[in-house]
């Protein structure tokens, strides 16, 4: 874990950092952000002593840095910066191998870790061991860099901008395979950008910054939902939610308070308070609220006797959403089952609300008018 306490940062009597305190816990991805000159890069810089704190403490895994050996400390951290910092006089391989040299490994080792790392960020050893950076492209001298700082193994990765230099394409195809490899090895991730896709695509939590300051540190989906102030609003850039359809959740766009009753309702009662609720379905719940069928007006009417009770009739296998369901998910559902409308329940199962094809394209339909009255 990873932790600043009331770190300041004064130069030449300008304060760059102040104050700050955050936590990063151990296998997280948290990204630094904000404006030019906001102090992201130089709050990065600190964890490995590359620029001194004025005030305050930074602990890893329970350790004070301060009083950490810098060169020890270094080695046990990966470091990826923009301009990859590979050494032009030397091999992929030994890029690669440059720290666990530092470290004394055996020869042996070394071949066998390269080989495994080149093969981790897509490139075939044996094509690429011997090669020198300026016969790479940047994108592969990128990766270079990247499994350069998985050498040793680190539990924690520093990475500054990594992918703001190379075109659309590569970059997102380096995104995508630093998402995947953070899955599978489950390190310890900083990583600086000035690019909210870039952050909202790769981040479990996204540091916000300004003058020093942190305005807001917290998941992708609640800066998204609730932004902090309006500078962060804006920052995110307004109605950004809409354009990340996985953070938009059933309970951000179900009916909250869909129509129900109990299964021991007769049908003429049922269509009672289908007409003074003007729907053409009643949710069947139990005592606890909890889920148990669905009658429309379509059962309804294929009955002879209104005296029927509601669990004679009643559809029993409902299909339904949980409430932390993203839209898309939804959607991909309701299209395969053929379904106008889908209840949504909690972890417990219980009903919380309803969403139908018209409560969607009515939610839709004004977020479009929104985003055209503020254009």
């Amino acid at each position: 874990m990873l932790e600043f306490k009331n770190i300041s940062k004064v130069f030449k009597n300008k304060t760059i950092i102040e104050n700050i305190s955050f936590t990063v816990n151990k296998g997280e991805f948290v990204v630094l952000i904000g404006p030019s000159g906001c102090g992201k890069t130089t709050t990065l810089k600190m964890i490995n002593k590359l620029i001194p704190a004025t005030s305050g403490n930074i602990y890893l895994d329970g350790k004070d840095i301060l009083k950490e050996d810098v060169i020890t400390l270094r080695r046990n951290m990966g470091y990826v910066i923009q301009q990859t910092g590979l050494f032009p006089h030397m091999t992929v391989g030994e890029n690669i191998g440059l720290i666990p040299r530092l470290e004394k490994w055996e020869e042996s080792k070394i071949v066998e870790r390269t080989v495994e790392l080149l093969n981790m960020v897509g490139m075939e050893s044996e094509q690429y061991i011997d090669r020198y950076p300026c016969e790479l492209s940047g994108g592969q001298q990128q990766r270079i860099g990247v499994a350069r700082a998985f050498a040793t193994n680190p539990d924690i990765i520093l990475m500054d901008e990594p992918f703001s230099a190379l075109d659309p394409i590569t970059r997102s195809q380096l995104q995508d395979e630093l998402f995947n490899l953070q899955q599978e090895l489950k390190k310890t991730i900083v990583f600086v950008t000035h690019d909210m896709d870039e952050a909202l695509k790769l981040a479990d939590r996204i540091c916000i910054m300004k003058d020093g300051k942190i305005l807001q540190f917290d998941t992708p989906e609640n800066i998204l939902k609730k932004p902090a102030d309006e500078f962060v609003e804006e920052f995110i850039g307004k109605n950004r939610i809409w354009q990340q359809p996985e953070f938009i959740k059933a309970k951000d766009i179900m009916i909250a308070e869909p129509v129900k009753t109990s299964r021991s309702r007769t049908i003429v009662q049922a269509v009672e308070i289908m007409k003074s609720n003007k729907v053409d379905s009643l949710m069947i719940v139990d005592k606890a609220n909890k889920l148990e069928g669905i009658v429309t007006l379509k059962n309804i009417r294929k009955q002879e006797s209104t005296s029927l009770k509601l669990e004679s009739i009643m559809e029993t296998e409902v299909k339904f959403v949980n409430i932390d369901e993203s839209l898309i998910d939804i959607l991909k559902k309701m299209n395969e089952l053929h379904i106008g409308y889908v209840p949504v329940v909690d972890e417990a199962s219980r009903l919380v609300g309803l969403i139908t094809k018209s409560s969607l394209l009515s939610v839709l339909s004004n977020q479009y008018i929104n985003q055209e009255v503020e254009i």
